[in-house]
C-alpha cells in the first residue's frame, strides 16, 4: 500500500494513537515534504516563555499582549524562533525576508523583521520555538499507519491558539467528530509516533 501524494502546505492532525507528548492532539503546519524528509510547525502548543521576555533578551520591543506566550513549534532546534503572521490590513511595511507559505500566512526568521513585527504586531502573530521534522520516508510511514489525517490550511486554525480546541476544530473542518475517535492506550512494546 502506498501513501497518497502529499502536497504542501497542508495541516497534519494527530490521531489518538499518537501518545508522544510533543505530538498528542497536535495540529502541524507541514511546509516541506521531500524524499529526504519533511518539515513543519506545531501550531496549537504553547511554551511557558513570554514573547515579551524573548524579545527583551534580543533587545527588541514588544507592543503586543504582555502575557502572550511563545508557541512550541516542535522538538527540533527549540532555540530557533520562527514567526508566522498574517499582515492583511495591518498596514505593515513589506518585509523582504518574509515568505508567504500559504494564502494569508507569512513566515520569517529574520531578526530585523521580528523587530518591526514586535513594535507593531499584527493581530495574527505566532512566535514559534523549534520545529517538527521527519527523516526520509518517516512521515509517509506514519500516514500509512493512520497516525495523521490531513486538512487544508486555514488561517483560523494556524492562528487559533494553543489548545486542544484547535485540534478539534481542525478535525471538524474535514468532517471528523473528535468525540467519535477511539481512545488509545499503547500496548506494551508498541511505539508511538514521534
Amino acid at each position: 500500500m502506498t501513501a497518497p501524494p502529499l502536497s504542501v502546505p497542508v495541516l497534519l492532525l494527530a490521531m489518538p494513537q499518537i501518545t508522544d507528548p510533543f505530538f498528542a492532539k497536535s495540529v502541524v503546519l507541514l511546509l516541506a515534504h521531500e524524499a529526504e524528509g519533511s518539515f513543519g510547525f506545531i501550531v496549537n502548543r504553547s511554551t511557558e516563555l513570554k514573547v515579551a521576555a524573548i524579545l527583551a533578551d534580543l533587545e527588541l520591543a514588544w507592543a503586543g499582549d504582555a502575557e502572550a506566550l511563545a508557541g512550541f513549534g516542535g522538538p527540533v532546534q527549540p532555540q530557533v524562533g520562527t514567526v508566522l503572521f498574517s499582515g492583511e490590513g495591518d498596514g505593515l511595511p513589506r518585509l523582504e525576508s518574509a515568505s508567504e507559505v500559504a494564502p494569508r500566512i507569512l513566515l520569517t526568521q529574520h531578526v530585523g523583521e521580528l523587530k518591526l513585527l514586535g513594535a507593531r504586531p499584527p493581530e495574527r502573530f505566532r512566535l514559534l520555538l523549534g520545529h517538527a521534522g521527519w527523516g526520509a520516508g518517516q512521515l509517509v510511514d506514519e500516514i500509512l499507519r493512520n497516525d495523521w489525517l490531513t486538512a487544508p490550511v486555514a488561517p483560523e486554525l494556524v492562528f487559533g491558539g494553543d489548545t486542544e480546541e484547535v485540534w478539534e476544530a481542525a478535525l471538524a473542518s474535514v468532517g471528523v467528530d473528535p468525540t467519535a475517535l477511539p481512545a488509545w492506550t499503547p500496548v506494551a512494546g508498541e511505539g508511538a509516533a514521534n
